[in-house]
């Protein structure tokens, strides 16, 4: 049961670092000379440098809502991380995981609709860019893994029961 324990922590440890770097990381659409993500958009090949995303951006309120959804999400997970380490020593034997559960469930949530509002609405974000010469990053791609384990870690922590 040590070895089943110590897998699910590790396997949400790595949903919070995925979190974590697919929402901080700037990677989330790239070109041939630039990386675009949730925040700014930098040149590589120019000395613009970086320029953070503004309100004038005829979406940026669609933006804000993939930040704010990212941003929950990897809240959500450090909390169902607590939350499950809490219940591993306050819960009776056969009692579920059903906070933990729930807490993941709402963080995988939060990422589906981050990266959904992103792969419908990614054009619109930066009018200024060719982005017909460009790809969906390795950000973007950690995102909906990350959703995808937080899914199983729900799923996991709903069919878990302690045992001796």
């Amino acid at each position: 049961m040590l070895v089943v324990l110590a897998f699910i922590i590790i396997f949400h440890v790595t949903s919070i670092a995925l979190l974590f770097i697919s929402t901080i990381d700037n990677a989330w659409w790239v070109g041939d000379d630039y990386y675009v993500d949730i925040w700014k958009t930098c040149w590589t090949n120019t000395t613009l440098g970086c320029s953070e995303i503004t309100n004038g951006s005829q979406s940026f309120q669609a933006i804000q809502a993939i930040q704010a959804t990212m941003i929950l999400s990897t809240i959500l997970c450090c909390i169902g991380l607590l939350s499950f380490v809490l219940q591993l020593f306050r819960l009776k034997q056969g009692e579920r995981f059903v906070l933990t559960a729930i807490i993941q469930m709402l963080s995988c949530l939060c990422v589906m609709v981050a990266a959904s509002i992103y792969t419908s609405m990614h054009d619109q974000f930066h009018p200024n860019l060719n982005l017909k010469k460009g790809t969906f990053g390795y950000s973007f791609i950690l995102a909906w893994i990350a959703f995808a384990f937080t899914l199983i870690n729900s799923i996991m922590y709903l069919i878990l029961r302690k045992r001796k």
